[in-house]
């Protein structure tokens, strides 16, 4: 048995070395790239770090036209303008020179260097009927790093269990997933992890073998990659059909490997497999090899792009600035062209309210990460869009996720690497996307809306997690090659439904009821036009609830886009409880009815439309109105976010993130706080409105968190009333001091540009004004530090101190670090007794109360260290029920409350411009003053048609597009196909390198390959049976020769003689 076993071993080891395992790369595809690989792997296991930012260039401005024109009219367009001013003379200003490719076609913008522009001379640009509009141009920064994994060596796509990242909006962050998991579990592989990721390529686990067996390799699309370029004699591609050069280098080459990386990813022949390699490859360098770009350099290449008639386009860059007016515009101007564009949602997770730009887009498909077991990667950007807030509620997005973990793509040179982000997962769907494009026969059925309707319609949803998180779910390639190929041009709905009782799919939705007297439910729907780049609404949309499942107890609102374009629009709806039903609990049923009309492109009839009218079903759950006491409201109106202006982070260590751009919403950066809320049986609602457009009755606590905005004076009036009659106030502040926001501005060294802030964490002067009829306000102090209070350990990280209070009110003062010190002069100092929180009761009969604490990062989802919800917990049991905590009333902490005598309050910064940007102030001759109330938001109520019919139970289906049934698209037999490969050059390695030549795909890995390997097996084992019958033969042990046995009769003859003779001997006669 021991020999045996030793030739069972050698005979298995001969068998692994002479056939590679099924879906495993050969050896002669090894990593050659000058990188470090761990452990001698056969690819490089990478970890990219990836930065993005951005800074205004000093003195240039990009000039947007109407058009596009010639490089002379437009030079005559710029000079007449400035002619027109009066100051042309004085004003000293040229054109920019651009060489590249597009700078002998017609352009729609010039850039242009004053020497010294004022105000003016830019709004006289503006005034000419020619010119739409005049931006700073902008300089971006990326910044790539590779780094080595740490751990133990892995198989190529292997899931790992931690990495290190690094966030790719402006400025990282560095705080998040230190020492935690790199992945969100789902729930689907919570109770066990039985099997790591099969190291196969990524188009082979999507099925793109299957479509390139029915001869579909992309052929006749062409895709663009803007990125940092491609080596001209790369192995890996064939058809690359362009190289474009948009830097100020004279190379066309990837000095840093991303953009070959991508481009493998999409279109790779061999080693690491891409989706089309038959696709046609236009590669626009747009980044330098110090990984710098300017907008002026897109905006010239996706003008070539849209010349080239460019069909899918990869855009594995974003940033959070949705406001950057010449990118966002042409960005629309390609979409609009018919130009598919894939772009990565961003790396800043798992922070909601991080989406970048311009994957945030309608028009734009936005792609999330996720590893090879299904979970969302920690790293994906997650939704909603922060284009609406404060006013309205923002979009689903990513639209899809895919595969963005352990990815393998092209080496810089040769061989491959692997690499993990959602710039990885975005040429996925790049690749995915333009696989699509070329199975379908007529290619006008193409275009962004078809596209994306076909993605996110097949998409596969993952368990467990929510739509802000995974869009529609993981991409089905063939799935969406069924729906596709019976595509009939039509408008669809993103979400397709809205459920308030689905959860988790629908969070936030599901997370609470909607009642009688609640601020109305805002869900912000898509509407994606697959029959034109144009279209509208027809007449307006249809309420209609279901009688049998109480429709009636629901209003229904809905205001949407007057105009689609490009492909999409948005469809508001507001969701509000009928009067009837403020005692009432149960689920309520209805849908909306919208027609979308298009004008028909090959229509003979002038003016001749396609129509198309798509069902939204509504389902919410109702309860009755809770008690005013277990209400809060959170004021979203007078938070603002960067973009558009420098509004710096509440946590000045933060030095690598200085932007507060993630909404300061309840669902984004203050997630976990309204999480918490809910679970301490709060109803959360929120305020996009003015304060003068709430009832204060209907509310126990109106909560202010780091709030930048000014107040109308009607404002302050009504909450002084309502305050008096019972509503009570929460404030977490932030620090404002005009010195050290001198100090934090930003100073670029190469555009000498100075950034400076326009309020601090919070607006303090705003605030004071608020509360001042009290006697409260804050100061200009700046401190943090650990302490400990009710037995909590607290961290006060940037905040402000109470700088005046209530004689008879309830103060709780800490020895800090002053800050603002260390800021300014780099000295350190502890600073005791600093106020930060105080409680007041105020005086009149039935009045509220009002709680102030000086720091917003303890709830802040976005840089917090310690939580300090229990203390929210114990300010709300105050506000709502006149129950003051004992830890706190009885603190060894608590103090007499500051009279404000010792230090002046806080001052607005000199020459700021938040009035830019601020829904209050207005620009005024001297300072600016407030713009008039604007009118509270006024819902028009759809008049109901109801219909007396049962709705579904379960709404949650695959999203059906019309005219296409799954079940009658089935896949053609599949015939083998070989894409046709360029001839080798010299030292070059096999065409696939895979045995027998073939591209590796399922079909022939598993059938093709298949065959020989058990024919191999099946005489391997019959050579083992007669080695092992040999064997046995050989080693059995010798017997000896069987004696003759005599016959029966001789032997009874034997035995009877024996008998007789014995009993002879003993005197005995024998028995007869």
């Amino acid at each position: 048995m021991l020999l045996l076993s030793v030739w069972v071993s050698t005979l298995l080891a001969l068998l692994a070395g002479f056939l590679p395992a099924v879906g495993m790369e050969p050896l002669g595809g090894a990593n050659k790239e000058p990188l470090p690989s761990p452990s001698g792997s056969n690819c490089s296991q990478l970890t990219l770090k990836l930065e993005f930012s951005s800074k205004v260039v000093e003195h240039e401005y990009i000039v947007a036209f109407t058009g596009y024109f010639s490089a002379k009219a437009r030079s005559l367009y710029i000079s007449s303008a400035l002619r027109g001013s009066g100051n042309d003379g004085a004003l000293e200003w040229h054109i920019v020179p651009r060489e590249n490719p597009a700078s002998d076609f017609p352009s729609d913008f010039e850039l242009v260097h004053f020497r010294q522009a004022s105000p003016s001379s830019l709004l006289t640009l503006e005034d000419h009927p020619y010119i739409k509009r005049v931006t700073p141009q902008r300089k971006v920064f990326r910044s790539l790093k590779y780094i080595p994994s740490p751990e133990p060596a892995a198989p190529c796509n292997a899931t790992r269990g931690t990495q290190s990242w690094q966030s790719s909006r402006p400025f990282r962050r560095s705080s998040l997933s230190l020492g935690s998991g790199f992945w969100h579990a789902t729930g689907r592989h919570s109770s066990r992890r039985l099997l790591r990721a099969i190291p196969r390529h990524v188009a082979q686990i999507l099925q793109a073998d299957v479509l390139w067996q029915m001869g579909h390799t992309g052929s006749g699309v062409k895709v663009a990659v803007f990125d940092t370029g491609l080596s001209e004699k790369h192995p890996h591609f064939k058809n690359v059909k362009e190289r474009t050069n948009w830097t100020n280098e004279k190379t066309l080459d990837d000095g840093l490997g991303h953009g070959t990386f991508v481009a493998g990813v999409i279109a790779s022949m061999r080693e690491c497999q891409g989706f089309a390699p038959d696709s046609e490859l236009h590669i626009f360098r747009v980044f330098t090899n110090n990984q710098v770009s300017y907008t002026s350099w897109f905006l010239d290449a996706f003008n070539y792009a849209i010349l080239k008639k460019i069909d899918v386009l990869n855009l594995s860059i974003g940033g959070p600035d949705f406001m950057d007016h010449p990118f966002v515009d042409k960005v629309w101007e390609l979409t609009a062209n018919r130009v598919i564009m894939v772009s990565a949602i961003g790396n800043d997770g798992p922070l909601y309210g991080t989406l970048n730009n311009p994957a945030d887009q309608m028009d734009v498909i936005g792609v999330g990460g996720i590893d090879f077991e299904d979970n969302i990667a920690r790293f994906s950007s997650r939704g909603m869009t922060t284009w609406e807030l404060p006013g309205g509620y923002g979009r689903v997005k990513p639209d899809i996720v895919t595969y963005g973990s352990g990815v393998r793509g092209s080496g810089m040179k040769e061989g491959c690497r692997s690499l993990s982000g959602t710039s990885v997962a975005s040429p996925v769907v790049a690749g995915a996307v333009t696989l699509l494009a070329s199975t379908v026969l007529n290619r006008e059925l193409v275009n962004p809306a078809s596209m994306k309707q076909a993605l996110i319609a097949s998409a596969r949803r993952l368990p467990g997690v929510n739509m802000f998180e995974q869009g529609h779910g993981k991409l089905d390639l063939i799935r969406a090659y069924q729906i596709l190929n019976s595509y009939r041009p039509q408008a669809s709905l993103s979400p397709s439904y809205i459920d308030l009782t689905e959860c988790p799919y629908m969070w936030p939705y599901c997370s609470q009821p909607i009642y009688y007297g609640g601020m109305p439910t805002i869900v912000n729907v898509t509407i994606l036009n697959g029959m034109g780049v144009t279209g509208r609404i027809v007449d307006k949309p249809i309420w209609q609830p279901y009688l049998p499942q109480n429709g009636d107890h629901i209003d229904v609102a809905v205001s949407y886009s007057p105009v689609l374009w490009p492909w999409a629009g948005y469809l508001a709806v507001s969701i509000s409880v009928a009067k009837k039903a403020a005692s009432w609990e149960g689920i309520a049923q209805g849908h909306v009815m919208v027609t979308v009309a298009s004008p028909a492109e090959n229509d003979s009839e002038v003016g001749g439309e396609l129509t198309s009218t798509v069902k939204l079903p509504i389902k919410v759950k109702i309860v009755p109105t809770p008690p005013r006491s277990k209400r809060v409201l959170w004021d979203q109106y007078h938070n603002l976010r960067y973009p558009p202006g420098y509004f710096p982070r509440d946590n000045l260590r933060m030095k690598n993130d200085p932007l507060d751009w993630n909404g300061d919403h309840i669902h984004t950066n203050f997630r976990d706080m309204y999480q918490h809320l809910r679970s301490m049986g709060y109803f959360v609602e929120v305020l996009g409105a003015p304060i003068t457009c709430f009832d204060a009755s209907q509310y126990g606590t109106l909560l202010m968190v780091d709030s930048e905005e000014e107040y109308f004076p009607e404002e302050i009036t009504k909450l002084r009333r309502d305050i008096d009659n019972g509503l009570s106030l929460i404030i977490f502040s932030d620090w404002y001091n005009t010195s050290v926001m001198r100090k934090v501005k930003f100073y670029d060294e190469n555009t000498r540009q100075w950034w400076m802030p326009d309020t601090g964490g919070a607006n303090v002067p705003a605030l004071n004004d608020l509360i001042s009829v009290w006697g409260m306000a804050f100061s200009d102090g700046l401190y943090e530090g650990d302490f400990t209070l009710a037995d909590h350990d607290m961290y006060y990280a940037s905040g402000c101190s109470i700088a005046r209070f209530p004689e008879d009110g309830i103060v709780i003062a800490k020895n800090l670090k002053d800050q603002g010190l260390e800021v300014l002069k780099q000295e350190t100092a502890v600073v005791e007794g600093v106020p930060i929180l105080g409680l007041y009761q105020t005086p009149s009969d039935g009045g509220g109360r009002i709680a102030l604490y000086g720091d917003s990062n303890c709830i802040d989802d976005s840089h917090r260290q310690k939580d300090c919800f229990w203390l929210l917990d114990a300010l709300l049991q105050y506000t709502s029920y006149s129950m003051t905590p004992p830890s706190l009333s009885h603190s060894h902490s608590r103090v007499t409350p500051p009279t404000g005598a010792e230090r002046p309050l806080p001052q607005r910064l000199e020459g700021n411009h938040l009035y830019r940007y601020s829904k209050v102030l207005e620009a005024h001759l001297g300072d600016p003053k407030p713009r008039p109330l604007p009118a509270c938001p006024h819902l028009s109520w759809a008049k109901p048609q109801p219909v007396n019919e049962t709705a579904p139970s379960n709404l949650w289906k695959h999203q059906k597009l019309l005219s296409v049934d799954l079940d009658k698209v089935a896949l053609p037999n599949v015939r083998a196909y070989r894409p046709q490969v360029r001839p080798l050059s010299p030292g070059e390695s096999g065409a696939w390198d895979i045995p027998g030549g073939i591209m590796p795909g399922r079909y022939n890995q598993e059938v093709g390959q298949t065959i020989p390997v058990f024919a191999f097996l099946g005489a391997m084992v019959v050579l083992s049976f007669f080695v092992v019958q040999l064997t046995k033969a050989k080693s059995k042990p010798k017997r000896r020769k069987p004696r003759i046995k005599r016959p029966i009769y001789l032997q009874q003859q034997q035995t009877t003689t024996t008998t007789t003779t014995a009993a002879a001997a003993a005197g005995k006669n024998p028995a007869v």
